[in-house]
């Protein structure tokens, strides 16, 4: 942990670093009902996918070393093994495996605990299989098991998709979610539909709709959403997505808009978002606005600041106006060695006083060191004590071999003489 720790110097070096960033990162100034607010939350949570590590070092080992698609005319497999170290949870270890073969592929993620007796113990299991079934459509299947009191190993849920590519880039996507009852017979519990359409030269619209179980069992539309894209001849690129919530009485109304427009100008890009929710008399009000930096301050080194400014502040009553709750800067470099690494300052209001301006709380260090046999990841985080000082609270390191891929060339099978 000497490579975290000489990161530690104290409240002024950290400035120092900071500072390298001043022309890359930005200044700092700057009812609904509550039925439908819960039937967004719910829909929300429902769409959102499956966390697999308890921090987000599988997934900056796995991005670090991710393979390429694979040849079609060529078989591969492939194992990767996970083992991070945690000073705050029970250590877990993971083992990833990928298999290619014609129009199949395999994908499955294991996930062990370490147990009472010191020894590690299957905890969950993910199998992926997507299938090319022809030229435009592709199915994934994918299977989470658990494991019950006994250890056995217990299928948890299953997802299936099914995205097929229309005539003129237009695309159409079926996602259905089931989970096992009582006596483990698989129950549909939510199913996504989403259609891509192409309006006109560069200007896209999809429209989504979830679908969930009612008062009968039967699956009835709980959200929709719409949304359109269009492409500037500045490279701009704006959006804005619309969420439909049933009123009670057949009728959908408007939940939640976002605004986006995004530019980018060569390495430089730039984005801002607003979001508006209806009042109590259904007229639609700004509640927050986002604007995100992003740009290459030096070869290898990329600065990103994400600045939020919210109606609700902790503490402090409405008034009508936003105001910053949250500005998060991550220094990024990248050396020759292909070592990664990345320092995050988050700052949001003093809830004691949230009329002082944001201040530092959290600061998370990631690095990745890549070698011929895997990769090596280490994450520091400090945040703020009991009395108020940024001290280090936890140093995670997670450890990856990767296996050589097996390819096997398919030959073509010869011809009867």
């Amino acid at each position: 942990m000497a490579t975290a720790n000489s990161w530690h110097q104290g409240e002024g070096s950290r400035s120092a670093r900071m500072g390298q960033c001043s022309d890359g990162c930005p200044g700092r100034s700057r009812g609904r009902r509550s039925r439908s607010f819960l039937l967004l939350a719910i829909a929300t949570y429902i769409c959102s996918s499956l966390v697999l590590c308890s921090t987000l070092l599988c997934s900056i080992l796995l991005w670090a070393q991710a393979p390429g698609p694979p040849s079609e005319d060529v078989n591969t497999s492939s194992t990767d093994t996970i083992q991070p170290q945690y000073s705050n949870v029970n250590p877990t270890r993971t083992t990833e495996s990928h298999t290619h073969s014609g129009n199949r592929t395999q994908d499955n993620r294991s996930v062990q605990a370490l147990g009472t007796d010191g020894r590690f113990q299957p905890y969950q299991d993910i199998e992926t299989t997507t299938v090319q079934v022809n030229a435009t459509t592709v199915r994934t299947t994918t299977r989470t098991f658990g494991r019950n009191s006994d250890g056995a190993k217990t299928l948890a849920q299953v997802t299936e998709e099914e995205k097929s590519t229309l005539p003129g880039g237009d695309s159409s996507v079926v996602r259905s979610t089931s989970n096992p009852d009582a006596n483990g017979n698989l129950q549909l519990v939510q199913r996504q539909i989403e259609e891509t359409k192409t309006i006109s030269k560069g200007v896209e619209e999809t429209k989504t709709t979830v679908m969930l179980p009612g008062g009968n069992g039967d699956l009835a539309p709980a959200m929709k959403t719409q949304e359109r894209r269009q492409e500037g001849a500045d490279g701009t690129m704006e959006s804005r997505k619309t969420t439909l919530l049933p009123d009670g009485n057949g009728n959908w109304q408007v939940g939640e808009t976002k605004q986006t427009t995004i530019h980018q100008d060569g390495k430089n890009r730039s984005s801002e978002q607003t979001v508006s929710r209806p009042d109590l008399d259904g007229h639609l009000d700004e509640v927050s606005r986002t604007v995100s930096k992003e740009s290459e301050s030096a070869p290898g080194q990329t600065v990103k600041s994400v600045e939020t400014d919210s109606l609700d502040v902790p503490g402090v009553t409405r008034d009508g106006s936003l105001h910053p709750v949250e500005l998060t800067t991550t220094i990024g470099k990248t050396t020759s060695s292909g070592q990664q690494t990345s320092e995050q300052e988050v700052e949001r209001p003093d809830p004691g006083d949230p009329g002082a301006g944001l201040r530092v709380t959290t600061i998370t260090i990631d690095m990745v060191s890549p070698s011929s046999s895997g990769s090596h990841a280490t994450r520091s985080i400090e945040a703020r004590d009991a009395n108020d000082n940024l001290g280090i609270v936890s140093v995670d390191t997670a450890q990856t071999t990767k296996s050589q891929a097996v390819k096997v060339q398919i030959a073509p099978s010869e011809k009867p003489k």
